[in-house]
């Protein structure tokens, strides 16, 4: 039997039973269905039906849904949708779907804008457009708000490659961070999320504090950057500043693990995911004794880190057994995925360094948090301006499902 397609639209003020009260109208006719969406910005509703009614009822039909409009003050208006136009949608629905989240303290209509010409140049639509972020004060101070949009986009076609870059290249000028992920099911089913310690968990480098102890600050905090950046060997150096600390008192080691200067947003980031059920793990270039304090703070999973040598309650200045650099770091990551039954897709990885490259490459998302320009230049995804919560928007989860 031919049937009619119909586009409707609502809008108006949202209240309790508007749209109970417009389906009831609508069942009275037999109609189905085809598509729906509903959102709500500041008390107004939009609302839009895709129906398909009986052949010629299409009249009946509006005269009820306009009554029912009236009686809730809100204004309706209606399309023909043309049979083979419907079909041609329907057949888009395979296309490839990608999520950006765009994230600052604030968002303005620029950095909006300058997003969605960037879809718009590769030939991709922005089919929804969500706030994952909760609403703040303007009068309010609030230095630490936190501000978020998902787009999904779709489209075919599109050199993700250039699209990616493109897209990060916003950052440059706006005081923005941006993720690019395809819209997949890994996405939204992630088990494991590994962490670099220094500079990511906690706002310093151990190393460099047990050097102040030690007299060698400044010479160690020289070496740590150059490693940090790449320019020099992780082993090499490690072992280099790790000697100047021979014959450091223990002492020192429960002096700075007792005042170690947390990251913003870890325990919001952490606390949540291991509600979650997600597996947390430390994989640091670090060392194991500060570690285990976090683990501990956290209850963590695993860690993997640097055990120090201390023979009669002093520093030797080296490790017992192989240094964890980037390389063990990612070989790390994989073990653990294995000893989970997960694939690395469902993995995270969040680190700073150089270091830390090998394991955000192999990580189903690799962020970098906070990071060196090199390794920002080289991750796919990066944080800058917000805390290590940050990160759950990535994930897609929005401030009013955290309590």
């Amino acid at each position: 039997m031919k049937r009619d397609i119909l586009l409707l639209t609502v809008i108006g003020p949202d209240h309790p039973g508007l749209t109970a009260a417009l389906c009831e109208a609508l069942a009275k006719h037999d109609a189905n269905v085809l598509d729906i969406g509903q959102s709500s910005i500041h008390e107004q509703v939009n609302l839009g039906m895709l129906l398909e009614t009986a052949a010629g009822d299409a009249g009946a039909v509006m005269k009820d849904l306009l009554l029912v409009a009236h009686h809730h003050g809100v204004k309706l208006s209606f399309s023909p949708v043309d049979s083979a136009h419907y079909e041609a949608w329907v057949s888009a629905q395979g296309r490839p779907r990608y999520i950006v989240t765009l994230l600052g303290r604030k968002l303005s209509a620029a950095n909006i804008a300058h997003v969605a010409d960037v879809a718009a140049r590769h030939g991709l639509n922005i089919d929804g457009i969500s706030r994952l972020s909760g609403r703040f004060s303007l009068e309010a101070d609030e230095p630490e708000r936190r501000a978020c949009i998902e787009f999904s986009i779709r489209g075919s076609g599109a050199d993700e490659d250039r699209l990616r870059e493109d897209l990060l290249s916003l950052t440059q000028d706006d005081e923005v961070d941006l993720a690019f992920q395809a819209d997949d099911l890994y996405r939204r089913n992630r088990r494991l999320i590994v962490f670099d310690m220094d500079s990511t968990l906690i706002k310093c480098e151990v190393m460099d504090e047990l050097a102040k102890r030690a007299g060698v600050g400044e010479q160690v905090a020289a070496i740590t950057e150059s490693a940090m950046r790449g320019e020099i060997d992780f082993n090499q150096s490690f072992e280099k500043r790790l000697g100047t600390l021979n014959g450091l008192d223990e002492s020192v080691l429960k002096d700075i693990a007792d005042t170690l200067p947390i990251m913003d947003g870890a325990d919001r980031l952490i606390g949540t995911l291991k509600r979650l059920g997600y597996h947390v793990a430390i994989l640091s270039g670090g060392f194991s004794y500060f570690a285990d304090v976090l683990k501990q703070r956290w209850g963590l999973d695993h860690v993997s880190a640097n055990q120090l040598d201390i023979v009669d309650s002093k520093l030797t200045g080296k490790v017992k057994g192989e240094i964890v650099n980037g390389e063990v770091k990612a070989r790390r990551l994989q073990e653990i995925a294995a000893e989970l039954g997960i694939g690395l897709e469902q993995t995270i990885a969040v680190g700073d360094g150089a270091n830390d490259l090998p394991m955000l490459k192999l990580a189903g998302l690799g962020v970098a948090f906070h990071a060196k320009p090199v390794v920002q230049a080289n991750a796919r995804h990066a944080i800058s301006t917000l805390g290590l919560d940050g990160i759950l928007y990535l994930l897609g989860i929005r401030d009013r499902e955290i309590a």
